[in-house]
């Protein structure tokens, strides 16, 4: 069973930076291919990045390129989401996934964690 577990939220100003960690357990090679989403109150669930886990792949939403970098340590199996310059319209819930396909559509992934807030205050 894949397990998700997020830590690092919390309000920071615009301009700030903030960095996310996504703890994982039970990924197999077939559910090894993970995303950062976000949803903010009244919108869609969006995605922001995603990796191929162990794979080095990448991609990112336009609206976070140059600023935001997924990572990861496979020897903590954990994925990192570095945010820098940090503009109020980041402010979000922000949900690490594990699916079977590099996307960043929400229904291609089928774990989710529980998420962590982010507020960014200008």
């Amino acid at each position: 069973q894949v397990q998700l577990v997020e830590s690092g939220g919390g309000s920071v100003q615009a301009g700030g930076s903030l960095r996310l960690a996504c703890a994982a357990s039970g990924l197999t090679d077939s559910t090894g291919y993970m995303a950062w989403f976000r949803q903010a109150p009244g919108k869609e669930r969006e995605g922001v990045a995603a990796l191929v886990f162990g794979g080095g792949v990448t991609g990112y939403a336009d609206s976070v390129k140059g600023r935001f970098t997924v990572s990861q340590d496979n020897a903590k199996n954990t994925v990192y989401l570095q945010m820098n310059s940090l503009k109020p319209e980041d402010t979000a819930m922000y949900y690490c996934a594990a699916g079977r396909s590099f996307s960043m559509v929400a229904k291609t992934y089928t774990y989710w964690g529980q998420g962590t807030q982010v507020p960014i205050s200008s």
